[in-house]
This record gives structure tokens, sequence and C-alpha cells, in this order.
């Protein structure tokens, strides 16, 4: 038994030996060489651009107005309009706003509210969430660090190396996702630099959503219907501890790293 153990670590051992030396043999691209795990990163970099681009495209003439006076009304208007794609439209917003980030989030999950109700509509958000998340993740883990270190502060990356540090990084993730008024949309380009397995990534940045999706999403749906004093509770609630997660940003992660 032992020595069939000891055959397969081998066998795994060389199959990983044979991948790497294949991923840095050369090729020749328009006459310049560069090895194959650099081409194969810039190829996925040139995939992940015209994906964005094709979104953009195809849903800027939603998010347009989202920006001038009864924005979101419209928005909501010209997606019912759109009967069944409106589905997909708001998954196309909710890609955008978690990989670039330029159109509020709170927008996107009002609509989803007002169009869907508040379970339909978080269902609709949470998907778009996981989607954006699983493919920064693999963008991440393929072109490595320098892609995310021009994009984000590096404040944030020492911090994250400091929650891996205390041997509790899956715990400090969800809180930093459960919490209002943090950069969620950062963190999801740095948590992928760490040592956090896909799955347990997806499953604890999805969950943290939870609680500020429906809430957003109740609001609007219960304003939608005449309900008053529920979806007010509730936006001040979150109102409350988004500027409390704004104000308090560092202090909040410092504890968290362990930092005093």
């Amino acid at each position: 038994m032992a020595s069939s153990d000891k055959k397969d670590s081998k066998s795994e051992e060389s199959l990983r030996q044979r991948l790497v030396e294949k991923s840095h043999e050369r090729t020749t691209v328009r006459g310049r060489e560069m090895d194959r795990a650099t081409l194969f990163k810039f190829i996925g970099l040139i995939a992940f651009l015209v994906i964005m681009v094709v979104i953009v495209i195809a849903v800027w003439p939603y998010v347009a107005d989202v920006f001038s006076e009864g924005g979101v009304r419209r928005l909501v208007e010209r997606m019912r309009d759109a009967g069944p794609l409106g589905v997909l439209i708001l998954l196309g917003m909710q890609f955008l706003q978690v990989v670039v980030a330029f159109i509020p989030g709170e927008v996107v999950q009002l609509a989803a509210g007002l169009m869907y109700g508040p379970l339909l509509g978080s269902a609709v958000i949470l998907l778009g969430c996981v989607i954006s998340s699983s493919i920064i993740f693999q963008l991440v883990h393929k072109l490595g660090a320098p892609f995310v270190q021009g994009m984000v502060p590096t404040e944030y990356l020492e911090k994250f190396r400091r929650f891996e540090e205390t041997g509790k990084l899956d715990v400090i993730v969800f809180i930093l996702f459960l919490i209002p008024g943090l950069p969620k949309d950062v963190f999801t380009y740095i948590v992928p630099l760490t040592d956090m397995e896909y799955k347990k990534f997806i499953g604890l940045t999805t969950v943290g959503r939870i609680p500020g999706v429906l809430a957003s999403t109740y609001t609007a749906s219960g304003l939608a219907n005449g309900q008053i004093v529920g979806p007010i509770v509730i936006v001040s609630i979150v109102a409350v501890a988004a500027v409390i997660g704004v104000l308090f940003r560092d202090r909040i992660m410092d504890a968290l790293g362990g930092k005093r």
C-alpha cells in the first residue's frame, strides 16, 4: 500500500514537472519570442477584454440614464419592456458592477427588487455576483499579482497578507463581505491572490453579500407596493452600518488583521 502511494506521488510530481516545463517552452508570436505561460495569460486577458466590451455595448443603452433624475424608474421600465431578456440585462449590469464598479451596486439591486421582488430579485443579483466573481478568480489566478496591483491600493494588498498570517482568513473575508460600506469589489480582486480555494471564495463572498442584497431588494419592492415602515427601518439600519463601514474602514480591517 505504501509502495502504491509513493508511486502515485511520484507520478503526480512528474506530471506537475512536465506541465511546468511545457509552460516555459518558448514560442514565437509575430516575430517575438515568449514562453507559453505568458502567451496564455495574454490570450486570457484579451478574451476578458473582449467579453467586457461586448457586455458594455449590450447593456449601455439601459445604463446611460441611471445617473440622471428618474433614471432608475426608466431603467426598470426598459428592462420590463425587454421581457425575458430583462433578466440577462440585469445579470450583465451586475457583472459590470462587480468587475468594473462604474455602476452603483444599490442601483442594480433596487432595479432587481422593483422588477422581481425581494427573493427572485436577490437570486438574480447573487447569480450575477457568482458569475462575475468566478471570472475574476480565474483571471487573477492566470494573470497573477501584477494584474491586480495596477487596479487596487497597495495598502489593501498588505492588509490581506496580514489576514493570511492570522490563520483566520475565511472568517475575515466573510465579515468583510458582510459589512456594508466596505469596498467588496476591490476585495473580489484581492482574495484570489491568497491561498483560499475557489469554492470557499465563492461560498463565503456570496453568503456575505446576502443580507445587503436582500435589504436593498426588499426595500425597493416594499416601497413599490406601498409599504413604508418596514423599508424605512431597513434602510435606516443599513445606512447607519454603511456609514460606520466607510468611516471606520481602516480601523475595522486593522482590528481583523490583529494590528493594534
